[in-house]
């Protein structure tokens, strides 16, 4: 080998080994820095008629584990999700009150039957009738909380719907310039390890609105895919996704008639579509848990009415005097928004005697109550007629003897009907309102315990992907070490050879 090509080696070994060490300080500068992954730097051997020729630094690549990247961005969305649940309805669970201390509607229907109980055993004390009116504005009241409390929440969802389309766009439009300048970056044979850690970062907020699958291409672009099958367009400046504001009532639902507004993309609607993230969750929560939720209320607030009703005491009405008929379907009925609009009966307010007398009469009718005459105002103090029935029938789990109540309604749930609720099978007010509180609290509880766990995946592969793509300072200054000691065996080369050509032309002169 001339010294001229023994110098060229050198030379082109110290600049790798320059740009390596530099590699390995910016590893070490940004350590800390989330989202930075570990680089690496390697040479390539150039050769002339066989004959090393020297090395050529090529560009700085990631060291990651891209499997472990897609594992970890699926678990943050599942947190995402879990954590929005969790939140919305953490209201809810709270405005059931506390089934220990028996201010619940479970608890407070039974507060409800022990006044009228204590009632039974006095029926002219006014006081006791008092308490009996006072029990059911408490349970009326109970009732409203819970519907004010889901309301507020499926409120809540949309504006979260509304918040994530925002964010979805403008992640969406950082990541089609990401692509554009890692294209670019590529085409010219330059680095594109940091724009690629920049671009990894977005697509993991983006995976936290939605569940994506991300497909990488040759020339280093990335196409992302939902769950739903929707390929997400990337533009840079777009905002494909759209979604209308709107104020959600109980009686509002999204899809055929309805008048929730749905996620648009390229004027189809992909609301159902959508699946995980906060953005699928928020969907879920607004047009079918919640929904579902309110139904349920609605159905133990109107049976609630019409079994008093039925007996020959209307103890509850909405605002307008109406007693739902439960015997019809729920979509479309009085039924829907009830729990929200349940109020004592003013008459009943007005006066209390009328939980002993009875506010209207009952006919008799095949597989329905038996007659039922109100008591006069001249009747006898002690009359417990009405009494006896509320408490064998209205609270238990016949309208007659051997005539079975009126099923709590379980299918056919929601404003269009479309909803089915897990409550089913249930006989008694009691009953149903004690399984209505555990299920939707349960619901929360659920929630939680999703977030809980992907929360612990989360965390488990964020420190599987730092071993094996972040940046270990030990091993990275150990590195420096050994590329220094490389440094001056080159540097030692190029000294020696130097020295030979000082000789060399010292001869010659």
């Amino acid at each position: 080998m001339g010294l001229d090509l023994a110098f060229t080696v050198a030379r082109s070994g110290l600049r790798l080994l320059e740009r390596q060490m530099a590699r390995a300080s910016h590893d070490i500068a940004n350590a800390g820095v989330d989202g930075h992954t570990r680089k690496v730097l390697e040479g390539r051997t150039l050769t002339a008629a066989g004959t090393g020729i020297g090395v050529r630094s090529q560009p700085v690549a990631r060291d990651v584990d891209l499997a472990l990247i897609a594992a970890q961005d699926r678990a943050k969305g599942d947190v995402a999700a879990g954590a929005l649940r969790e939140d919305l309805l953490r209201g809810v669970e709270a405005a059931h009150g506390s089934p220990e201390n028996g201010d619940s509607v479970g608890g407070l229907m039974g507060g409800l039957r022990d006044a009228i109980v204590a009632l039974r055993e006095a029926p002219a004390d006014a006081i006791r009738r008092g308490t009996v009116v006072t029990a059911a504005e408490t349970l009326a009241g109970r009732l409203n909380s819970v519907s004010a409390a889901i309301g507020e929440a499926r409120q809540q969802a949309q504006d979260a719907m509304r918040t994530e389309v925002e964010a979805l766009n403008a992640n969406l439009s950082a990541i089609a310039g990401l692509n554009d300048a890692i294209r670019r970056e590529a085409a010219s044979g330059r680095s594109t390890a940091e724009l690629e850690d920049q671009r990894d970062q977005v697509i993991g907020q983006v995976s936290e609105s939605l569940d994506i699958t991300v497909i990488r291409r040759g020339n280093g672009e990335v196409t992302l895919v939902a769950r739903g099958g929707i390929t997400l367009p990337l533009e840079e400046g777009g905002r494909p996704f759209t979604l209308a504001d709107a104020t959600v009532g109980s009686g509002a639902w999204h899809g055929n008639g309805g008048t929730l507004p749905g996620v648009m993309l390229d004027g189809i609607d992909v609301t159902r579509r959508l699946a995980g993230g906060r953005l699928g969750a928020a969907a879920e929560l607004r047009d079918a848990t919640l929904p579902r939720m309110q139904a349920e209320a609605d159905v133990a607030a109107s049976q609630l009415a019409y079994r008093m009703e039925a007996q020959g005491l209307r103890l509850f009405t909405d605002d307008a005097g109406t007693v739902p008929d439960v015997t019809q379907p729920y979509a479309g009925s009085a039924m829907v928004g009830f729990a929200g609009a349940i109020r004592v009966n003013p008459d009943v307010v007005a006066d209390p005697a009328l939980v002993r007398d009875g506010t209207h009469a009952v006919v008799a009718a095949p597989g329905g109550p038996t007659a039922f005459t109100p008591n006069t105002a001249t009747g006898p103090a002690g009359f417990a007629t009405l009494l006896d029935r509320v408490l064998d029938f209205t609270f238990g789990a016949e309208v007659a003897a051997g005539t079975p109540q009126p099923g709590f309604a379980s299918g056919g749930l929601g404003p269009d009907g479309t909803l089915s609720s897990p409550l089913s099978g249930l006989r008694t007010l009691e009953d149903y309102g004690s399984a209505l509180v555990a299920e939707q609290a349960g619901t929360r509880a659920a929630a939680t315990a999703t977030r809980e766990r992907a929360e612990g995946l989360r965390d488990v592969l964020a420190s599987r992907l730092q071993q094996r793509s972040g940046v270990d300072v030990d091993k990275e200054v150990a590195s420096m070490v050994q590329l220094q000691t490389a440094y001056g065996v080159n540097a030692r080369v190029i000294s020696t050879i130097q020295a030979m050509w000082d000789a060399l032309f010292g001869a010659v002169r």
